[in-house]
Formats: C-alpha cells, structure tokens, sequence
C-alpha cells in the first residue's frame, strides 16, 4: 500500500475531522462515542488511521465527529443536520455514508432526511436502537461521566467491547488512564450518550431507501443488527463470527465495505 495523505482540522461548522487518502470518490464516516469533540491526534489519530487505511486506498476517507459544546438536548436528528451542513459546505458533492456505533443512528437519520447527499450507507457495528444490554452499559457510562469521576467512565466504556478476563485486564487499564483519556469536562459526551438512550429507529427503517450494508461482529452485544438489516428495504447483512464490538479493526470488513461501495 502506498502512504496514505492524512491531515486534521475543523470543519466550515466546526465538526472535527479526520481525512485521509485523495480518491474522488468520497467516504464519509460519522464517528462512534467520544467524549472531547476535537480532532484526533497521537495515539487516537494512529488508531483510528488504521481503521480506515484499506479503504482509503479507493476512497478518500473523512472520519467526523460532532461539534463541540452541544447543547442539553442536542438530539442524533440535530447531529445529522450538522453533518449535512458539513457536507454540503465542505465537499460539496454527493458522498457515500457510513456510521460507526453512536455514528449510526445519526447515519440513519442522515439517510431518511437527506437522500440527495447519500449514494449508498454503511451501518458498522450499530443499528436502529441499542439492546436492553447496550442501553444499560451505556447508562452505566453515563451515569459515571455525571459524577465527574474520569477513571469510572474510562472503566465503564470496557464494557462495550470486552468481557471475561480480557474485559477485567481493560477495566484495570482503562481506570488508571481515565485522566489521560479524558478531559475534566466530559458533557458533550453526555450529551450524545442521553441522545442515543432516545433513539429508536424502527418505525423509520423503511425510509432508507439507498443501498445499505449493515455491517458487524455476531458477537456484538450492544445493537440490533440483524433486525436493522430486516428493516431496511433490500440492506445488506455480513457478521463475522467470534467478533464483537471492535470488529472494525478487522481488514475483512474494510474489504467489505470497499466491494459493496464498489458495486455497480
């Protein structure tokens, strides 16, 4: 693989990005959970390039999140305005969609409210609403984020992609690099927590009318994929077997997603 363009910066309205290849064709990414809503930088920018080095090959790749100091309230439908503006003022061209975790319900709601913006849409590792066990570890975050205690929300968020011994290990790790990890204030990340234990997409689901590839681990226990991919008018389904939440580190689903974008 060639060495890919990668540069960082804020969006015309102020979304953080990361962007990396320089294809024509372009990948818009809604990035998952994350508490500091500026661009990624030193370990967080290698790590999440990775992610997306395989399919910046063929695409140029911009990962987003959202903007900074959103207020109480802020729902997934205001954070996918924000996106469209986004789109409209900065790239200014017809993009494919994808929505990583937390990304995804405001990549669905993207999709519904926006059509002329979208090709086709990804939903990795996300769907219509979260499960009865997804919406309670997230609660636990959130609950944890509200006491201030940045060591107990970075211990909290391991529940949502490991468990067993491995999960206690992370726990340990997590806990002592919750102030490394995040800053003292932790509301916009709040904010999007309480936006998605709103969130139920499934009476929307019809109303995505672009190719969509639901895309994940069967393992996953935090979303209802395979009822996303049911609801959607000819969507697409790939699990991998024993993978779970952090499937998007595996370059088999990056190849995926490259060949469905790819499709006639």
């Amino acid at each position: 693989m060639s060495k890919l363009k990668i540069s960082t910066g804020y969006s015309n309205n102020n979304l953080p990005y990361m962007k990396m290849g320089d294809s024509p064709r372009t990948l818009v990414v809604f990035d998952g959970l994350n508490f500091d809503h500026k661009p990624l930088s030193g370990l967080a920018l290698r790590m999440n390039s990775m992610m997306f080095k395989v399919i910046a090959q063929d695409y140029t790749v911009y990962l987003v999140g959202r903007k900074p100091s959103l207020h109480e309230g802020y729902t997934m439908r205001d954070m996918s305005n924000d996106y469209a503006e986004m789109i409209r003022h900065d790239i200014g061209t017809i993009v494919d969609i994808a929505g990583v975790s937390t990304g995804g319900p405001i990549a669905q709601w993207f999709a519904v409210d926006y059509p002329e913006l979208i090709r086709k849409l990804v939903l990795i590792s996300t769907g219509y609403r979260l499960s009865d066990f997804g919406k309670q570890a997230q609660l636990n975050i959130l609950e944890a984020a509200r006491t201030g205690n940045r060591r107990a929300t970075a211990a909290a968020m391991t529940d949502l992609i490991s468990k067993g011994i491995t999960g206690t290990l992370m726990k340990g790790l997590f806990w002592l690099m919750g102030p490394i990890i995040y800053s003292r204030d932790m509301s916009d990340g709040m904010t999007e927590l309480d936006a998605e234990d709103k969130f139920n997409f499934k009476e929307w689901l019809s109303e995505i009318k672009v190719p969509t590839l639901v895309i994940g681990g069967a393992e996953d226990p935090l979303y209802l994929m395979r009822e996303t991919a049911e609801g959607i008018p000819g969507a697409r389904l790939i699990l991998y077997e024993n993978a779970g939440h952090a499937a998007m580190m595996k370059k088999e689903l990056q190849k995926d997603i490259v060949n469905f974008l790819n499709e006639d």
